[in-house]
């Protein structure tokens, strides 16, 4: 074989063959050359990879469609089910000094927990951020939401037993800018960057940008508690408010933080040597009788919910950044300090729910199969004028609002409705024994199988057209009657058209909730309609995405089975 041999002598019916085709040659009769002088087997590697490439740009489209309204939307969901960082992060010392609290023990925790508490509440009550809190610890405690709520209003007050005596002992304490002048220094960036971390993690917005302050190092190591309150002052003044860290007075929660800093023995005699700006000032409060304030009493005094150990207990248990606890709720069960539990008797409704929904979903699809099987076929057999007229019909639901059709059905099937005045007009039932249709299982079930009847007709029809009628005749021919010949003939080739409806009406049904919500009462709702209460009204979001995901996971698993025992390669749409 010569050097100038083409490709289109060796290759086969594709760049793949050739390749192949091209690496034998080459073992045989050494390398081979293309037309333009490349060796053969690198002119046929850049040729696959070029074809891959445009195939991979034809489909690019539609991968990031699905990755964008599908993939995204799934992982997001899956992610909100178990996230549960609103609690560390609006009480990060909360969290953090209650790690050592045994909440099986029964009891509240000591007071440094409670002064924790304090200035992350009051932190998160200037952001206003508490009620977010409240309304998430709510979900498992009912009347936290008010709690949080009405004790983040209170805060300035416990601050403000500290202010008046501290501005009492030294007039100079009333002034912002005498704080800034004894607060300012050199600067120590952790302080600095860690509260600016605490702002991000509680707000969720930025907090870069220059503040115009940094505690000094000598003050850092003096009043540590002090040097933490005033940056984190600081920075939400400057960033949030847009004033002047030095022209504005520190909160109240600043003062309370100096008054615990000179209750430690050691920060009192280090002050007697402190030659720093209000040096003075700060001997002079050491010296005072400031006021030993409990925070415990003073939380008891603003809500006695405060001294409940399973207010306490709850926010040790949902303090972690994830959580089983929406996937527990979503099966009737409880996390607890004692691990996972049944949720009250009155309070166990999503299992009953699931199944629900499971079931009468498939009584939908039942239905459906058994109401639109003859129709597929009249609309397969019939001459072609007929059929197209009844197809008009079959699709004429599809031009009217899904929210029409259900509220027809409203009409249709109450007790004063048309339905029931038929019946009475009859004689069939009496006025007194009106049939209750709606509110209840059997409305749900009736007009979903209007809605989703269209969707068992269409597949059905698709797979019957595909049918030769000369089988039936040729069973006929040989001795069958028409039932052997429609059941052994006809029916084994309309199964796949029945797979694929029953596919579709029963994925749709189990997602439906406007119609189950319309007509279906307490007795005929499904999951998906606490899903969308949680979404929409409650704003749970976490159990809603849980409640979804497991839905989800029961669709899967209801898919692989139908793929094994019937084969989804058996289904057909034509």
């Amino acid at each position: 074989m010569s050097d100038t041999t083409g490709p289109d002598q060796i290759t086969g019916a594709t760049p793949d063959n050739a390749l192949r085709n091209a690496d034998r040659a080459e073992v045989q009769d050494g390398p081979m050359l293309a037309a333009d002088g490349r060796p053969l087997k690198e002119s046929l590697g850049r040729a696959l990879r070029r074809q891959k490439m445009r195939a991979l740009l034809l489909v690019a489209p539609l991968l990031l469609f699905v990755l964008l309204t599908f993939v995204v939307p799934i992982v997001s969901m899956l992610f909100r089910s178990v996230e549960n960082q609103i609690v560390s992060d609006t009480l990060p010392g909360t969290v953090q000094a209650m790690a050592d609290w045994d909440a099986s023990m029964g009891d509240v925790p000591p007071e440094p927990v409670f002064q924790n508490l304090f200035f992350d509440l009051f932190d998160a009550a200037e952001a206003k951020e508490h009620t977010k809190l409240g309304t998430r610890l709510n979900y498992e405690n009912t009347g936290l939401a008010s709690l949080f709520r009405t004790s983040g209003r209170s805060m300035d007050d416990i601050g403000e037993i500290f202010q008046d005596a501290i501005e009492e002992v030294d007039p100079r304490f009333e002034e912002g800018a005498f704080w800034f002048a004894m607060m300012n220094g050199e600067g120590n960036s952790a302080v600095l960057a860690d509260q600016r971390r605490r702002w991000e993690a509680l707000t969720g917005d930025d907090m870069d940008g220059d503040i115009g302050f940094a505690p000094s190092q000598a003050i850092v190591d003096l009043l540590p508690q002090t040097a933490r309150a005033y940056t984190s002052f600081a920075i939400w003044t400057a960033i949030e408010d847009e004033d002047v860290v030095a022209e504005e007075d520190p909160w109240e929660a600043v003062y309370a933080a100096l008054a615990l800093d000179l209750r430690d023995p050691a920060t009192v005699s280090a002050i007697a040597d402190y030659q720093g700006e209000g040096a003075d000032a700060l001997r002079a409060l050491a010296a005072a009788d400031l006021p030993d304030v409990s925070f415990k009493d003073a939380f008891a005094e603003l809500d006695e919910d405060w001294l409940s150990p399973s207010v306490w207990e709850t926010l040790s248990v949902y303090s972690a950044s994830f959580t089983p606890g929406y996937f527990l709720n979503s099966v009737d069960r409880e996390l607890t300090s004692d691990g996972v539990s049944l949720r009250p008797e009155n309070e166990r409704i999503y299992i009953k729910l699931f199944g629900r929904t499971l079931w009468m979903s498939m009584i939908i699809t039942f239905s459906c199969i058994l109401l639109g099987y003859p129709v597929a076929w009249l609309l397969a057999n019939l001459p072609a004028r007929t059929a197209n007229v009844l197809m008009i019909l079959v699709l004429l639901p599809f031009w009217t609002s899904l929210l029409v059709r259900t509220s027809a059905w409203k009409v249709l099937l109450q007790q004063q409705g048309v339905i029931n005045e038929l019946l009475v007009w009859l004689g069939f039932i009496d006025d007194a024994n009106r049939l209750v249709l709606m509110n209840n299982s059997t409305g749900t079930i009736i007009a979903m199988t209007h809605i989703l009847l269209p969707f068992m007709i269409l597949p059905l029809y698709s797979v019957m057209k595909t049918v030769n009628p000369s089988y039936l005749r040729a069973a006929k021919s040989l001795g069958a009657t028409n039932w052997t010949a429609f059941w052994r003939v006809y029916f084994p080739q309309s199964v796949p058209g029945i797979g694929a409806g029953s596919i579709l009406v029963f994925i749709l049904a189990i997602g439906y909730y406007i119609t189950p919500e319309i007509v279906g009462g307490t007795d005929g709702v499904f999951i998906s309609n606490r899903i969308a209460y949680h979404i929409s009204r409650s704003l749970n979001w976490g159990l809603a995405a849980a409640l979804g995901t497991i839905l989800l996971v029961v669709v899967l698993i209801l898919y692989w089975c139908y793929d094994q025992i019937v084969g989804i390669d058996n289904v057909k749409l034509g």
